[in-house]
């Protein structure tokens, strides 16, 4: 059973970190990028649904094994045309057939999933062959001082952040998995404590 804390406090620390306008603002670059029939993984409380492009996309199916943060997701701004669908599961283990995505979508949720490579190797089984997927995720920062200080902090910071990673490495764990990166950007994201700011994003095929 889930403790008080993950019930009713965690939820709203992830809201007010997750929403911050830095972090908004990243997830705006990527997001309109969807087409088709979207998987978005870790859906969380429904951040992205407002930012969907409803002329390109026909159905965002959200997967997430937190039951208040689905709740909080379908109840989430969005275009009144977006048809959605949240389903209770998690990024490892999809209840999908293969190639049956044109769009996964995956922000800010490879620091917190359980195995990164499952999660992504999952993401490439039930994209289509022309399918693409989408980041947006914080990571191992690429200075070895902000490394260090992320590798001290990250045992503490799992335990009050939902069991988010800091030092996760991004762009060669999507590599690892099958895909190849078509486009990709970084940055230290501003007004963001600098352990936390490291941000890639960008546009993978499966291959």
């Amino acid at each position: 059973m889930a403790s008080f804390y993950d019930r009713f406090i965690l939820p709203r620390l992830l809201t007010y970190a997750c929403s911050a306008s830095p972090i908004m603002h990243q997830r705006a670059k990527i997001v309109p990028k969807a087409s088709g029939r979207v998987l978005e993984l870790g859906v969380g409380m429904g951040l992205n649904l407002s930012l969907y492009d409803a002329d390109k996309v026909t159905s965002v199916t959200g997967v997430d094994p937190a039951s208040e943060l689905r709740t909080a997701a379908l109840a989430a701004p969005r275009d009144p045309r977006l048809q959605l669908d949240i389903q209770d599961g998690t990024a490892e283990d999809l209840p999908f057939e293969d190639k049956s995505f044109d769009t996964v979508l995956c922000t800010f949720t490879l620091c917190s999933v359980c195995t990164p490579c499952v999660a992504l190797a999952e993401a490439r089984r039930v994209l289509k062959p022309t399918g693409r997927l989408l980041f947006c995720e914080h990571g191992l920062a690429p200075d070895a001082g902000i490394a260090k200080w992320q590798r001290r902090i990250e045992p503490f910071w799992k335990r009050i952040a939902g069991g988010c990673h800091l030092t996760r490495p991004v762009g060669t764990a999507i590599t690892a998995s099958g895909f190849k990166i078509e486009e990709a950007d970084s940055m230290y994201v501003p007004k963001t404590p600098k352990i936390a700011a490291w941000n890639e994003w960008g546009v993978a095929a499966p291959v």
